[in-house]
């Protein structure tokens, strides 16, 4: 199994508590929070990841070198922002599997992600995103899903239960890219949902635990719900 972790956000919610790294080494129960990841993507069988950078990339480097507990670690270097769908075509280019697993260098879920892998393969699509159900969608916004398939999204603001996108993703790395994106575009926004019709992704739904990062109320509760993952 091959990993694109997306590590290169600036994490401008966070300012006031990262004191000078970058948004995925943001500390959480005495590590760095990319560090949990990576523990998750060894314990899955995980043998190569594959880290999207760019903002203090070095902070990244320095403490993760080319190896963590016997996986590879590789890196894709953004010179410039390439946004989350920018970041995951390029680093896409880069991985020598039929697929690969892409997660969200500030989300954690509790998944299989070997078993969302297998699910993937038993699909007749090019993409499966992981899904989860939240009581209130209004900061997510939400996924619809018929028969296995994810077919639209409600906007952000709309409250009550609903499934989300939970930030992790398989991938394979033929997926076709419509000709028009930039060099520099948002997967979710600038992708998925204006091609949803077309790509009419496989839903794999996970029932763990799930925590993004990305507002300091909830890098708060990380130091203590992210405990028993780290």
């Amino acid at each position: 199994m091959e990993a694109i972790v997306l590590a290169g956000g600036l994490g401008t919610r966070l300012a006031g508590k990262l004191n000078g790294v970058p948004k995925p080494m943001a500390p959480v129960a005495g590590r760095p929070f990319l560090e949990i990841l990576l523990n998750q993507l060894q314990r899955a069988g995980c043998t190569r990841a594959l880290l999207s950078v760019g903002h203090l990339h070095h902070v990244i480097k320095n403490h993760f070198g080319d190896e963590f507990r016997g996986m590879r670690i590789s890196y894709s270097i953004e010179s410039a922002p390439l946004g989350t769908g920018g970041a995951i075509r390029s680093a896409l280019q880069a991985i020598t599997e039929k697929s690969a697993l892409v997660l969200n260098g500030d989300t954690f879920l509790d998944a299989d992600y070997a078993a969302m892998l297998r699910f993937h393969e038993t699909r007749a699509a090019a993409l499966t995103m992981a899904v989860t159900h939240c009581t209130d969608i209004a900061r997510y916004g939400g996924v619809i899903l018929t028969d296995g398939r994810i077919t639209g999204f409600q906007e952000k603001g709309r409250s009550g239960p609903g499934w989300i996108n939970a930030g992790a993703y398989v991938i394979d790395k033929d997926l076709r890219w419509p000709a028009h994106l930039q060099e520099k575009f948002s997967f979710e926004t600038d992708f998925l949902a204006p091609e949803i019709a077309q790509l009419t992704p496989a839903s794999y739904e996970v029932g763990g635990f799930f925590l993004d990062i990305g507002i300091p109320e909830d890098l708060d509760r990380a130091q203590t719900e992210l405990q028993k993952f780290s």
